[in-house]
């Protein structure tokens, strides 16, 4: 899997299969042009990588030019192609092979046509190394295709998302899996912080921390922060129902995210079946909970180091340390169980190096 800006790719054809295709498209060529010097047309940004190889493989006496056209800006085609290098004058009376690296709709094609009608070109075919059959509409013949693939946005080999990976030497399609919401467990001192703030870069997650969350609307005043903090006035708890609008209201505000890090929420059983229902009706669910297991031993040495730094006092005291591991206890217990029956609960070993502990949660939500 790879990130090219906010979007996440992951292989498609490897740079073995691409190059057979090309070779194979090079000999079929050849073989229609083997007594005449026929003029390959590359059609820019995409098909640099693809006239380079072709030419090396391509066997007798030829020329090439290029011309430039554009009709993409991100992931979706702009429908307004546009002519940015004009056809070049030296093909007038030879042969023309047009190199594109993809035909999908055929809106490209056209122009392309359109710019060679003008010229008094001795034969005109064209050539693509993908092709998209169930999108093309089929105006004009392509008389060379090196792979048909389905309509899938791609990358690398020449092509590119808004610029970036057209160095990628194979090709990578867009990740389209569902989003993935996970709900991060954890004693104190597990590393729980620390490796959300790893998965949510390398998954584009957002980790919605509860506590943050409550800090946040407190602080500014919010509606629901003002009634929440009305309760804790109280000496009450905070309802879930207004826990679980301020959690609706962080995943309305990322509609980019491909999936939410839930850290802090749920603690019960009936907190789990609330951000179930509050889920669906997102068309969401939890795909999987995440517990960092650790031995308390090792986590109360870690959480007294951090207190000569962080200053907290119940990072300073094992008796307080010892008292939040046992509440730990007595509230997941249930939550485990809830989660069990969903076959959606997994225990991963938190003692390590951070890269060791980060591999092992990528290995569980790699294989969601």
């Amino acid at each position: 899997m790879i990130k090219l800006h906010d979007k996440f790719f992951k292989p498609f054809l490897s740079e073995e299969e691409i190059l057979s295709a090309i070779e194979r498209m090079a000999l079929e060529i050849a073989a229609d042009y083997k007594d005449s010097v026929p003029v390959f047309v590359g059609v820019l940004n995409g098909a640099f990588m693809f006239v380079s190889d072709f030419l090396k493989a391509y066997p007798h006496p030829c020329e090439v030019s290029f011309v430039r056209l554009s009709s993409y800006q991100g992931l979706t085609s702009t429908g307004i192609v546009e002519s940015l290098l004009d056809v070049p004058e030296e093909v007038e009376g030879k042969s023309v092979v047009i190199l594109e690296d993809v035909i999908d709709t055929g809106r490209t094609l056209k122009q392309l046509v359109h710019l060679f009608s003008n010229t008094n070109v001795k034969e005109f075919k064209i050539a693509s190394l993908f092709y998209k059959p169930s999108v093309y509409n089929g105006e004009y013949t392509i008389d060379y295709v090196g792979m048909e693939i389905p309509n899938n946005f791609i990358v690398g080999y020449g092509l590119d998302y808004n610029e970036l990976g057209r160095n990628l030497r194979a090709v990578y399609q867009l990740n389209e899996s569902h989003m993935i919401n996970l709900v991060l467990f954890g004693k104190p001192g597990a590393g729980k912080g620390t490796q959300a703030g790893f998965l949510k870069e390398k998954y584009n997650l957002k980790h919605i921390s509860t506590g943050d969350v409550f800090r946040y609307n407190i602080k500014n005043g919010t509606e629901l922060g003002t009634l929440a903090k009305s309760y804790i006035d109280r000496g009450d708890l905070v309802p879930d129902e207004v826990t679980i609008n301020m959690l609706k209201d962080e995943v309305e505000k990322n509609p980019e995210a491909a999936g939410f890090i839930f850290d802090g929420f749920p603690r019960t059983a009936a907190q789990a079946q609330a951000l179930d229902n509050f889920l669906e009706t997102k068309d969401m669910k939890v795909n999987a909970t995440i517990a960092l297991e650790a031995d308390d031993d090792i986590l109360v040495s870690r959480l007294l180091e951090r207190g000569k730094e962080s200053g907290r006092s119940d990072d300073q005291d094992e008796s307080k340390i010892r008292n939040r591991f046992d509440e730990y206890n007595e509230k997941t217990a249930p939550l485990r169980e809830y989660y069990e029956e969903q076959g959606k609960f997994h225990s991963v070993n938190g003692i390590g190096e951070i890269t060791e502990i980060t591999e092992r949660l990528s290995a569980v939500i790699n294989a969601l």
